[in-house]
């Protein structure tokens, strides 16, 4: 008797969050494994804003998720089967295994199908020892160069990204202001060392962002997209570096496209750089980066959160949570 595998494919376009009736739940009998193909059991799923995006019809990095398709997402999960060379069975295995439980691949060398070493729990190799790691790593400090005493602006703060970004600029040396949703998430930012923190959903920020920016900002970590930018670029200082990581608040499950920054005049005013970037061009490179986190997280000097959900049958409200502002650092699924 064959392995049977759940699986969620996309049923119609999501608008906004998204509903359980967007998909559909299937079951299905695996058939045998070919040459050069591995079987994967997988045991957690990483959700990521960028995930909505995918299924919205409309170009991107990736081609959207099509209708009928396993809805596109990362994780890990363990080789039960294998018949290629460079995959052993019991092999803990990182790349897009999507919403299911269960997934054949047969993996090629631009896959970014890896084998991870079991050297921490697999929700920290899927958070700060994973891309949003590495999403940090090389956007904040190759691309921001921070420098110590500037002062680095971080949005998202408290989300998986932001919260390794506001901690390596500390570690940096930097003054950090960091804006996240909710006394729980803005309280947790402050134990982790940010200088300033703004609650956007109990004050305003674009009242309150020039009070604690008094010496101005140099490095903005842009994670959520939308009108906090336009606030920001006012408060720029000359060789400001702007780097646009996501668009949470403004992108991803828009219905329409979001209003963009009315005063890019500062940009030349302040002799500044905006730059957008994704970890896909990173991964070949990031060895050295989770090897230096590795060494910050059992140093105990990079703190790091996981909020995890259990159940397949959970997929499509456990990405809403990411929306919602119900995650608490990294969302994961528990299978």
């Amino acid at each position: 008797m064959g392995i049977e595998n759940k699986k969620w494919i996309l049923k119609e376009r999501p608008s906004g969050l998204v509903k359980d009736s967007d998909f559909e739940l299937v079951t299905e009998s695996l058939p045998e494994i070919q040459e050069g193909e591995i079987l994967l059991e997988n045991m957690y799923l990483s959700f990521d804003p960028t995930q909505r995006g995918w299924l919205n019809d409309v170009p991107g990095y990736l081609p959207p998720v099509q209708i009928g398709e396993v809805v596109r997402s990362g994780g890990i999960g363990r080789v039960l089967e294998s018949k290629n060379a460079d995959y052993k069975v019991g092999d803990l295995t990182f790349g897009f295994v999507g919403w299911q439980t269960h997934c054949i691949t047969k993996p090629e060398a631009d896959d970014r199908f890896r084998v991870v070493p079991e050297l921490l729990p697999i929700p920290t190799m899927l958070n700060v020892m994973g891309t949003t790691g590495i999403t940090a790593y090389y956007g904040l400090l190759e691309l921001g160069e921070p420098k110590p005493g500037e002062t680095v602006l971080v949005s998202g703060a408290a989300g998986a990204t932001g919260s390794v970004v506001v901690q390596l600029a500390k570690l940096k040396g930097c003054h950090v202001i960091g804006i996240a949703g909710g006394k729980e998430k803005c309280d947790w930012l402050k134990e982790v060392g940010v200088d300033d923190v703004i609650d956007y959903k109990n004050s305003n920020v674009h009242e309150e962002l020039p009070k604690v920016a008094k010496n101005g900002v140099d490095v903005y970590f842009d994670n959520v997209g939308g009108k906090i930018l336009e606030t920001v670029l006012y408060l720029i200082n000359i060789n400001a570096r702007i780097l646009l990581c996501g668009g949470i608040s403004s992108g991803y499950d828009a219905t329409r496209p979001p209003d963009g920054p009315n005063n890019l005049f500062s940009l030349i005013i302040k002799r500044a750089t905006m730059q957008g970037f994704l970890v896909l061009d990173y991964l070949s490179r990031s060895q050295p980066a989770l090897e230096e986190i590795a060494t910050w997280v059992l140093e105990g000097k990079l703190q790091h959160r996981e909020d995890i959900q259990e159940g397949i049958e959970n997929c499509p409200q456990t990405l809403n949570r990411l929306f919602t502002g119900e995650n608490k650092g990294k969302q994961l699924l528990k299978i």
